[in-house]
């Protein structure tokens, strides 16, 4: 039978309207993966090279190549990507090549934007975000260790010899700080000094003569003192207190020992010396004598406490006890030659008759004093900047042992990196006191927010000095255009935030000249541990060293 002329016409353009009527399929993105490896809509992974990008985008239908749109996929920081279509054997799956060689460490968006493409319609836009690998030719030429450490030495001092407050030569608290100077901060700094000499990067009579200024402003009647304990932070010019917090406007107990580690270091280095290097040290000795430990026992406790106010008295109530940066307070309130706490004090407020113990293994490290994996790396190095612990002893713990445990801990927590934070490393590491995005806190193992401050793993060289040369070659080499700058290392960075600090802060960059040089020649602590006051309190306390 014959189908008739016009109602074959009629189903053709039946056929026809069928067809331009076909509405796409709804469709999603299932997957993605970026050479190889699954990326998560919005994540990121990082380490991307910059010359090879294969991405694969599986669909939750099966697509039409050849009804590709190119200007559906955009990539941020590439005004014209080159996409180059590649095969496919999942029909639910396109694969392109970025075409164009990209920048080193820069962060990308891949955006695939909604809409009809392949022959779907995409119901949503879909982005993932990657980071290119690092460029690690060195920024600058390459040193011998023996250089590098000097160069970092060097530039690291020229903050407490450059950057020193002018009137007074104390150390400012950190770059951008004015009038204000912390004694704390200063103590390392009259070390950092010392090395200066020793190094050649001053003469012996310009560091005497910033030494002998510093000491006199600290001599003077009207330069703060509250029963011979300075306060936290003063003011540069005219000595008087700048309170570090509401209740903290008087006496810190805690700074000042610091500031007299470096000020007893002073002494023994200029004692032998000319008469005026001898009346230097005289300064220092009355300067010594009339701190009165004893008064910070509060009414005679068996503990010392980090403040005292004139206006507000105890209100911060705050005892210096238990494992932290606080060892070396302890020991010269026990060498005082006019204020000496008793061994029981130590015993009881310091030591917490015992509980200072830990015993506990992490990462198959023995950790014998302290909380669980050490906290910040500062506790290795404020108090052993002149407190030598190669051979110290009491009935707690040996501090060589305590303080490498600590330092090899802080290492193999980044090495094994719980948290996932882009960057950590062997060569990467070092979790302690530092500036952090909007603000600042003691990073440690319990307290990691994925920021490395190079004071931790440089000024921990005496305790782990493989790892903390590889840490510094990293930091200057690889790093260098990011976090070197006009006094050394800047004070903390974070790659998994593409954060670098601007900041220099004394507490942090003191250490790092210190303990380089007592690992090279034991200097600080050959001086410090000289002063037969302290030979005295350790002994009553009941160390060997």
């Amino acid at each position: 039978m014959k189908i008739p002329w016009l109602l074959l016409t009629v189903l053709a353009m039946f056929s026809c309207k069928n067809e331009e009527t076909v509405t796409p399929v709804n469709a999603y993105v299932e997957s993605m993966t970026l050479n190889g490896t699954s990326v998560g809509v919005g994540s990121t992974i990082y380490d991307v090279s910059t010359d090879s990008l294969v991405i694969g985008i599986r669909f939750s239908s099966i697509i039409k190549t050849d009804q590709w749109i190119p200007d559906k996929i955009s990539l941020s920081g590439s005004s014209n990507p080159d996409i180059q279509l590649l095969k496919s054997t999942d029909p639910q799956t396109l694969r392109f090549r970025i075409g164009n060689t990209l920048s080193k460490f820069t962060s990308y968006k891949l955006t695939l934007y909604s809409g009809l493409n392949l022959g779907l319609k995409l119901i949503d836009t879909y982005f993932w975000n990657f980071k290119t690998e690092m460029d690690t030719t060195p920024k600058f030429p390459v040193l011998s260790d023996n250089e590098l450490l000097t160069l970092v030495q060097h530039r690291t001092f020229d903050y407490f010899w450059k950057y020193g407050h002018p009137a007074c030569g104390l150390a400012r608290e950190r770059l951008g700080s004015g009038e204000t100077v912390t004694t704390g901060g200063s103590g390392f700094g009259l070390m950092a000094l010392l090395t200066g000499i020793e190094r050649g990067f001053i003469t012996r009579a310009q560091g005497f003569a910033r030494l002998d200024t510093i000491v006199s402003f600290l001599s003077l009647p009207t330069t703060d003192k509250f029963h011979g304990v300075f306060p936290h932070w003063m003011n540069g010019t005219t000595g008087k207190t700048q309170a570090f917090s509401t209740n903290d406007n008087g006496a810190d107990l805690v700074e000042t020992a610091f500031l007299f580690q470096g000020l007893l270091t002073v002494q023994a280095y200029f004692k032998n010396g000319n008469t005026s290097e001898k009346a230097l040290c005289q300064k220092i000795q009355t300067l010594w004598e009339n701190v009165e430990w004893t008064w910070f026992q509060q009414n005679g406790q068996e503990k010392l406490y980090w403040h005292w106010s004139p206006t507000k008295g105890w209100v911060m109530n705050m005892p210096v006890s238990g494992w932290n940066e606080g060892l070396i307070i302890y020991v010269l309130a026990a060498s005082s030659p006019t204020h000496p706490i008793s061994k029981s004090v130590y015993v009881n407020g310091w030591a917490a008759n015992g509980n200072i113990r830990n015993g506990n293994s992490y990462y198959g490290i023995t950790l014998p004093l302290g909380e669980a994996k050490g906290g910040p790396l500062f506790f290795t190095h404020y108090s052993f900047l002149g407190l030598d612990p190669r051979n110290l002893s009491d009935t707690y713990a040996n501090y060589f042992t305590q303080n490498q445990a600590h330092a090899r801990i802080n290492h193999a927590y980044c090495v094994t990196n719980p948290q996932g934070n882009y960057g950590y490393s062997a060569r990467c590491w070092g979790l302690s006191a530092s500036d952090i995005p909007n603000g600042y806190t003691a990073s440690s193992p319990s307290n990691d927010v994925g920021v490395i401050a190079p004071t931790a793993a440089i000024s921990s060289f005496p305790y782990t000095p493989v790892e903390s040369m590889t840490a510094l070659r990293y930091f200057y080499y690889t790093l260098g255009d990011k976090i070197w700058g006009t006094y050394g290392f800047k004070d903390a960075f974070s790659l998994s935030k593409d954060w670098y600090a601007d900041s220099y802060l004394a507490i942090d960059q003191g250490p790092i000249v210190v303990m380089i040089e007592n690992y090279r020649t034991g200097l600080l602590w050959n001086l410090f541990m000289s002063n037969t006051d302290v030979q005295a309190g350790l002994t009553k306390l009941g160390f060997t060293y």
